[in-house]
């Protein structure tokens, strides 16, 4: 997935990243390259990472396959995910444009005269979603929506920018994710129980997690054009340790669910050896960790899929 020093908003290489989308012509694009460029800026290989959580989350509070599954599944699978990373890349144009990692499937590298496009688009494909999954929910699971989309702009946009403070970029990021399955809980009218809590916060701890492990492989760029993160805050070695122990701690909340909800405590045992050769990285040779970070997409699927035969134990149970 994707996936830093004061957090008040850097002055310097940052301010010109801090800007409105760029005035620039925009490029005279057939309609079917558009939607691929729009299609690209939102991840399609990262969808199911908000989807699922929402439509899983659904179904196990005792959601019926409905119109509400469907609309929230839809919207956290194409709109939210455009929203999240079309945001993302436009405001961060600059530095991505310095990355050599970016243009691939880990960023888009939006032309700047699409910016305007790319937002406005984001906006379009969202509202509509939105007020459906408000008509069909009620005040508690609006606040659940309000906070997740708060969090998916806050990331990003100028006067915000939570991703350029250390920690708080972790806790934002992780929330894009964990968002979509404490909204499926409320919407499906889910209880709290301590089988959902324990699950949510596992979750929760393993999206910090992975946030700040990617972080760690770009602590020199990072620097050197002035960005904050939890990376650049706490050091190489020190970050990397801190998300080891995140994974642990998520798979110990796992390893008090009841069976078989148990059975999902060794799947951040993959994580926890994707990320250990890294613990005493220097700052200088942080780089490196992206030989762990590049594995994290193969790894997520392979996840999923033990999860969701995980899933469907409880629902048979």
């Amino acid at each position: 997935m994707p996936s830093t020093t004061p957090s008040t908003t850097p002055s310097g290489p940052v301010a010109e990243r801090d800007v409105p989308p760029s005035a620039a012509p925009a490029p005279a694009l057939p309609a079917r390259a558009l939607v691929g460029r729009l299609l690209a800026a939102s991840r399609p290989l990262s969808w199911v990472n908000t989807a699922y959580p929402f439509a899983a989350a659904y179904l196990l509070a005792g959601g019926r396959a409905g119109v509400a599954l469907v609309v929230g599944a839809v919207f956290f699978l194409v709109p939210y995910n455009l929203a999240m990373y079309g945001i993302n890349d436009v405001f961060d144009y600059a530095s991505d444009a310095a990355n050599p990692r970016k243009g691939g499937v880990e960023g888009a590298l939006l032309d700047p005269g699409l910016h305007r496009r790319v937002l406005v688009a984001a906006v379009a494909a969202c509202v509509p979603f939105v007020a459906a999954l408000v008509a069909l929910g009620g005040p508690w699971s609006w606040a659940v929506l309000g906070v997740t989309l708060f969090a998916v702009a806050a990331y990003s946009v100028p006067g915000l920018r939570f991703k350029e403070r250390p920690v708080l970029d972790s806790l934002t990021s992780s929330t894009h994710f964990t968002g979509p399955a404490v909204y499926g809980l409320v919407l499906a009218g889910g209880e709290w129980g301590r089988s959902a809590v324990l699950a949510l916060v596992a979750f929760f701890a393993w999206g910090v997690a992975a946030q700040a492990f990617g972080a760690v492989q770009d602590v020199v760029p990072d620097r050197q054009a002035g960005i904050a993160s939890v990376a650049t805050a706490l050091g190489a070695a020190r970050t990397v340790r801190l998300s080891l122990a995140l994974w642990a701690a998520a798979g110990l909340l796992l390893l008090a669910e009841p069976f078989p909800g148990l059975l999902a405590a060794p799947l951040v045992v993959p994580y926890l050896v994707l990320a250990w050769p890294y613990r005493s990285v220097t700052d200088e040779a942080s780089a490196a960790a992206h030989g762990g970070w590049r594995h994290f997409l193969v790894v997520n699927y392979a996840v999923g899929f033990l999860v969701t035969l995980i899933l469907i134990m409880i629902g048979r149970s």
